[in-house]
């Protein structure tokens, strides 16, 4: 994947080998090209970032690496991938992907007293209204983990993007939601130019991004809280200087 990345024009470390096989070792690894700069998160940290300039180039690289548009949807199959050569989502259809656990992360946040059962009703309520967007004869691929921390540079260049785990084929305004997770509007916007600029932003994109940044925060609260975020300081790497946890549970802007 990291190579048709590349072929995209998207900055994206080498890779010098790799074995998911575990027939060797028992665990997968694979070696990566070494990128001697931090990541951007760092930078941000550090004041020395414009998180609205900086945004114009990555809503430009989504667009690029949109151009993969594998079959299937969701996570990836390996065993297609090892037999066959080539990216397919597990899932026949995107709803089954953007449906699978809803139900359970809802639950877990109410039985957290992080949602009400009023609320989460309402969220689930939402969702089904708006599920038509979740037919798409077609995906494409999403890194899943859109985020500063997974993007090596310093404050004039993007140098990679990393951290391709998670990527699925899916949604094109997955990734974007995922920056509205932890970033404001100006800098959204900015991201939706740089897109814009290589790619036509596809139809109902407002409605599509913000469907997809509900679910994405639901899945981005059902992690902080039940690994404990909201308890930790400013050492932590999602939280901002000075901040807390506090912060990052009542500011997303905080991330």
């Amino acid at each position: 994947m990291l190579a048709e990345v590349r072929a995209l024009d998207v900055p994206a470390p080498r890779v010098y080998g790799v074995d998911a096989s575990r027939k060797q070792v028992p665990f997968a690894w694979q070696l990566l090209e070494n990128i001697p700069c931090p990541d951007l998160n760092q930078v941000y940290k550090e004041g020395r970032l414009d998180l609205a300039q900086v945004a114009h180039p990555i809503g430009a690289a989504v667009a690029r690496w949109q151009g993969l548009q594998p079959r299937g949807f969701g996570p990836f199959n390996p065993e297609v991938l090892r037999q066959k050569d080539r990216l397919e989502g597990f899932h026949p259809r995107y709803a089954d992907y953007f449906f699978l656990h809803l139900d359970r992360h809802l639950q877990f946040l109410v039985g957290h007293a992080f949602l009400s059962t009023p609320d989460a009703a309402e969220i689930k309520a939402e969702i089904l209204r708006h599920q038509s967007l979740l037919a798409l004869g077609q995906g494409c691929l999403v890194h899943k983990d859109l985020a500063l921390w997974n993007i090596l540079g310093t404050e004039k260049e993007i140098v990679a993007f990393i951290d391709w785990d998670d990527a699925i084929c899916g949604d094109p305004m997955d990734d974007l939601s995922l920056l509205g997770c932890f970033y404001d509007g100006a800098v959204l916007s900015s991201a939706l130019q740089g897109y814009a600029g290589v790619r036509p932003l596809p139809a109902e994109y407002r409605r599509r991004f913000w469907l997809h940044l509900l679910r994405n925060m639901l899945v981005k609260a059902v992690i902080r809280v039940g690994a404990g975020y909201f308890d930790r300081t400013d050492q932590f790497f999602l939280i901002g200087a000075g901040a807390t946890g506090t912060d990052l549970k009542t500011s997303p802007a905080s991330g």
